[in-house]
C-alpha cells in the first residue's frame, strides 16, 4: 500500500508573513511589484516539490489600525494574482497556482474566463481560492455603502460557484475537431449555453474558451466559520484554515470531513491544509534568536494595528502593553472563525497585549513553530498522522529567506521520513494533489439519457 503523502502549498505574502518582514535584511523590500522576486519564489517552491503557491488578495488596500500604523505597513502595493500567475506559469513546469477571487465583487462570466485561460496557459495548474470578502476597505470601490450581509454573501457564493462550473462545461472535452480536410473546426452539438436565471445571478453563456485542461481549475476555500465550512463541504477541493492547537485542528478536520457525505462526496475529495509559519534554525537557540530579531522590528503602533480588528471601535493606544487585554469581546456575527481563534488563544495563553500582537505579527493567528528542521517536521507529522491535516499551507515569515530555509532543511527531513514526495506524480495540479478530474455535466447527462 502506498504511504499517504502530505500536500504542501507555499502561501506567499510579498516580503513574508511577519508584519515587520519588509524591514528584515532577508526580505525583498519591493517584492509586491517585483516580478523577478516572484519568479524566484515560485521556482524555489517548485525545487522543493510543493504542490502549489498561493497569494491572498483583496480588491482594496490592506489597512489595519490608525494612520501611523498604516504608514509603517509593507502590504499596500501588490500584483493582481491571475495576471501574476499567468506570467509565472511560463517560468515553471510543475507547481500549481492558487489565485484568490471574490464571489461578492467579481462577475461570474469574466471570472470563469480568466481562470479557464490561466488553466490553459499553465497547462492544467490553476486553482481558484473562493472568498466572499469582508474587508472594510473594499465595498466603497464598487459603489456600495456596506458589504451585503454575511448570510447573503454565502448564499450568493453557492450559486456563483455553480454558474462558474457550468460555464467551464460549456464545451464538451471532445468538441474541437479541427480537421482541415473536412473543414470542420468544432462540433456545435457539443457546445452548451448555460441559460442560468437564479436568485442572485442571470448568465446566458456559453463561455468563449474551450474546457480547461483540468476540467475545472481546483476549487480552494479559506476560512472556518460555520457558513464557510458548509461552502467548503459542498464545493471545495482544498481548504486553508488556521488553528494553533492539535485538538482544535482535529475537531475542525472531523467536522468538515463529516459534512461531505450529505453532498455525495468522499473524505479524500477535500484536502484540509492548516497554515504553519516555520521559523527555522539549525539549533533551537538559532531559531529563537531569529524569532526575537523579527519581533524586535515591530513598531508598537503596527502591533496594536494588528489586533485592532478584534476590538472594533476601541482606542487601544491607552492600553498597558504589558498587561492582559482589559476584556475579551464576542466575535462579530458572520466573522466567527478567525476572531474565535485569536480570542481563545489570548485567553488560553494568558497573553499580555504585547505578547498577543507579537504572536499575531508572525502569521495573523496561524500556527507559528520556532525550532530546528527536526522539530518542525515532528510537529507537522503529529498533525498529519493524527487526524488534523492532509498537509499544510506553509507561510514563510520572511521572503525569500524563509522559503529557501524550508526547502533546504525541512523538505529533506519530511522526505527522509517518507511523508513527502521526491518527484511530482503528474502533469496537472489535480494529478499532483490526487484529485479526480470532474466529468463534464453534459457528457454525464447524455450518458444517462442513453
Amino acid at each position: 500500500m502506498t504511504q499517504r503523502k502530505m500536500r504542501l502549498g507555499a502561501f506567499i505574502m510579498a516580503t513574508g508573513h511577519h508584519v515587520a518582514a519588509w524591514r528584515h535584511p532577508g526580505s525583498q523590500i519591493d517584492s509586491g511589484v517585483n516580478i523577478d522576486h516572484y519568479i524566484e519564489v515560485a521556482q524555489t517552491a517548485e525545487r522543493g516539490k510543493f504542490d502549489q503557491v498561493f497569494v491572498a488578495d483583496s480588491p482594496g488596500v490592506w489597512h489595519q489600525g490608525d494612520d501611523e500604523s498604516f504608514s509603517r505597513q509593507g502590504r499596500v502595493s501588490y500584483f493582481e494574482p491571475v495576471t501574476l500567475w499567468a506570467a509565472l506559469s511560463v517560468a515553471t513546469k510543475h507547481i500549481g497556482f492558487v489565485a484568490t477571487a471574490s464571489t461578492t465583487y467579481e462577475d461570474p462570466f469574466l471570472l470563469a474566463r480568466k481562470f479557464a485561460s490561466l488553466d490553459h496557459i499553465s497547462k492544467g495548474r490553476a486553482a481558484w481560492n473562493v472568498v466572499t470578502t469582508s474587508a472594510e476597505s473594499v465595498y466603497g470601490n464598487f459603489g456600495l455603502d456596506r458589504h451585503p450581509d454575511p448570510e447573503l454573501r454565502y448564499e450568493k457564493a453557492h450559486e456563483f460557484l455553480d454558474v462558474v462550473k457550468g460555464l467551464w462545461d460549456s464545451f464538451e472535452d471532445d468538441a474541437f475537431i479541427r480537421n482541415p480536410e473536412s473543414g470542420v473546426y468544432f462540433d456545435p452539438d457539443k457546445l452548451h449555453a448555460l441559460n442560468h436565471a437564479g436568485k442572485h445571478l442571470k448568465v446566458s453563456g456559453p463561455l468563449n474558451i474551450e474546457r480547461p485542461p483540468q476540467g475545472h481549475p481546483v476549487i480552494v476555500q479559506a476560512g472556518s466559520s460555520e457558513p464557510g465550512r458548509e461552502l467548503a463541504a459542498a464545493t471545495a477541493e482544498a481548504i486553508f484554515t488556521a488553528w494553533t492547537s492539535l485538538e482544535e485542528a482535529q475537531a475542525f478536520y472531523r467536522d468538515v470531513k463529516g459534512r461531505l457525505a450529505k453532498y455525495g462526496r468522499r473524505p479524500e475529495q477535500l484536502l484540509i491544509l492548516p497554515g504553519i509559519s516555520p521559523v527555522i534554525g539549525r539549533t533551537q537557540e538559532e531559531a529563537e534568536a531569529k524569532w526575537a530579531e523579527l519581533q524586535s522590528l515591530i513598531h508598537p503602533s503596527v502591533g496594536l494595528g494588528t489586533i485592532a480588528r478584534y476590538w472594533p471601535n476601541e482606542d487601544l493606544s491607552s492600553w498597558d502593553l504589558d498587561a492582559p487585554p482589559p476584556y475579551y469581546p464576542e466575535p462579530p456575527a458572520g466573522r466567527n472563525s478567525r476572531h474565535h481563534v485569536v480570542i481563545e488563544l489570548a485567553r488560553r495563553e494568558k497573553f499580555t497585549v504585547r505578547q498577543l500582537y507579537e504572536y499575531l505579527a508572525g502569521a495573523r493567528g496561524h500556527w507559528v513553530v520556532v525550532g530546528t528542521p527536526e522539530k518542525i517536521a515532528d510537529e507537522m507529522q503529529a498533525w498529519f498522522e493524527n487526524g488534523a491535516a492532509d498537509g499544510f499551507n506553509v507561510m514563510p515569515p520572511v521572503l525569500p529567506q524563509s522559503l529557501n530555509e524550508f526547502v533546504d532543511l525541512v523538505i529533506p527531513e519530511l522526505q527522509k521520513r517518507g511523508l513527502f514526495r521526491t518527484e511530482y506524480e503528474g502533469r496537472t495540479l489535480r494529478e499532483n494533489l490526487g484529485l479526480d478530474r470532474p466529468v463534464n455535466r453534459h457528457t454525464v447527462k447524455a450518458a444517462k439519457a442513453a
